[in-house]
């Protein structure tokens, strides 16, 4: 089974880079990327590439070598859905907000919105993959769409769940660690189907990293992942806690627990918490599906991810209000970084966005600088929330373009994304210019703190 058609419906954070860089790799299949917000599309398809909506080191240079040849963004769905012999589906899967599962139910409107749109359009047969972050047996309820609407096309549903971490997703695309295809293989025509998957991503990763299974392994290994991974932070952070307590540094302990081959280094940083899209929506749905199924010591057990990560935010916006004498009312806090991690122009479930509130809340006045989030971006963020007015917030909160502009007479700054940036700061030169005693907060221990205590600053980092 030869594919020489893709359509993507999303052109997000994983649709957008996931099609660029198959584009880039199979230049003799045609790629359109559909999406119904048109400013998004409008900015893919922006003449300067370093205008795409989304910030990725390399992405654009990808974009910009395949955009026009065999890589096309568009608004026009129907058109794209009817050309493709095989539709991606990567659009949002947000935590439900109301109703059964509100707060940990994965919601899948979107999902079930692209498969009938699918099923009214297709003319001919479709291989549709689950590209989207989705609970165990979405696929069961896509075939179940596509397989009742009575005109006769054919469909094979696979899940291929995205493994990217954001700042690093081309090259997590280009060298991954492994891909996963689940697929209906105990049939000839669902193992057609996988093949056909396995053939593009062969073009140029070894066959020995691509993993495929039946559907249910694939969408469950996702979730798992993602669990093991915020398990890890969490883990770390609730040591962060006490080493503080005892007069440890976890930065040692890390290291000295990092060095067993047996648990490795990688995700051991004690910082302020986890954000991005994945982590706490991807725990929140194993949370709700294993309830589902009453297994509630196990829903229990994975809850204590995020009870220990909302602590971590919370604890560090309260070191804030406690150090600076029980109040920061009226007080301006720099916030330095709000993107949920460095590389990236993603701030879902930025910890920035929750110590801002909380801060907020003690009446601060608050001004944030990122290199890559726009003002809007940080005024929606914090209006999601619903927490206070948006007329509170733009009069209370303040997006500059400078991190010297937004320490400038601060009585604390805060560092809560890890910007390579920020180390090179001229700090004598910010301790200069704000109120004494002047406050640094390192959520990300991303500076050096003896030199920063050296120009005068009391300096608290997280875990020491």
């Amino acid at each position: 089974m030869k594919i020489k058609n893709i359509c993507c419906i999303g052109a997000g954070y994983v649709g957008g880079p996931t099609m660029a860089v198959i584009a880039q790799k199979c230049p003799d299949i045609d790629i359109t990327v559909v999406d119904i917000n048109e400013n998004r599309i409008a900015a893919w398809n922006d003449e300067d590439v370093e205008n795409i909506p989304i910030y990725e080191p390399g992405l654009s240079d990808i974009v910009k070598e395949a955009r026009g040849r065999n890589l096309f963004f568009s608004t026009d769905v129907d058109a794209a859905i009817d050309k493709a012999d095989m539709i991606f589906i990567s659009v949002n899967t947000p935590t439900k907000t109301y109703g059964i599962g509100k707060g940990m139910a994965a919601d899948l409107k979107y999902i079930e919105l692209c498969a009938r749109q699918i099923a009214r359009v297709a003319k001919d047969d479709k291989i549709v993959i689950e590209k989207s972050t989705l609970p165990v047996r979405t696929a069961a309820a896509l075939k179940n769409i596509l397989d009742n609407t009575g005109n006769g096309v054919k469909y094979q549903i696979l899940s291929n769940p995205e493994f990217l971490a954001e700042g690093t997703a081309v090259q997590d695309l280009l060298n991954p660690d492994r891909v996963l295809i689940g697929g209906d293989i105990d049939t000839e025509k669902g193992q057609e189907a996988v093949n056909a998957l396995v053939d593009i991503y062969a073009t140029w990763i070894p066959q020995e990293n691509i993993l495929t299974t039946n559907v249910w392994s694939s969408e469950l290994s996702k979730l798992t992942a993602n669990a093991f991974l915020a398990q890890r932070v969490s883990s770390i952070n609730a040591m962060s806690e006490l080493c503080e307590v005892t007069g440890a540094d976890v930065g040692e302990v890390s290291r000295a627990v990092g060095k067993d081959s047996r648990i490795g280094p990688k995700f051991l940083q004690a910082s302020v918490g986890f954000g991005g899209s994945c982590f706490q929506k991807d725990i929140l749905n194993l949370v709700y599906i294993s309830k589902t199924f009453g297994l509630n010591e196990v829903a229990d057990y994975w809850e204590q991810v995020i009870i220990m990560n909302d602590h971590q935010k919370r604890r560090f916006a309260e070191k804030i209000v406690k150090t600076l004498y029980n109040t920061v009312a009226g007080k301006k806090i720099a916030i330095l970084g709000w993107a949920f991690k460095k590389d990236t122009n993603d701030t879902r479930e930025s910890a920035a966005i929750y110590v801002t509130d909380y801060l907020l809340n003690e009446q601060a006045d608050i001004v944030v600088y990122d290199p890559k989030v726009n003002k809007e971006q940080v005024f929606a963020d914090l209006e999601y929330l619903g927490t206070h007015s948006s007329e509170e917030i733009r009069e209370r909160v303040q997006v500059l373009t400078s991190a010297m502009d937004a320490t400038r007479e601060a009585h604390a700054v805060a560092v809560l994304t890890e910007w390579d940036e920020f180390q090179e700061l001229n700090w004598q030169k910010i301790y200069d210019s704000m109120l004494k005693p002047a406050f640094l907060f390192d959520g990300r221990r991303l500076l050096e703190g003896k030199s920063k205590r050296k120009i005068g600053f009391e300096y608290y980092s997280i875990g020491s």
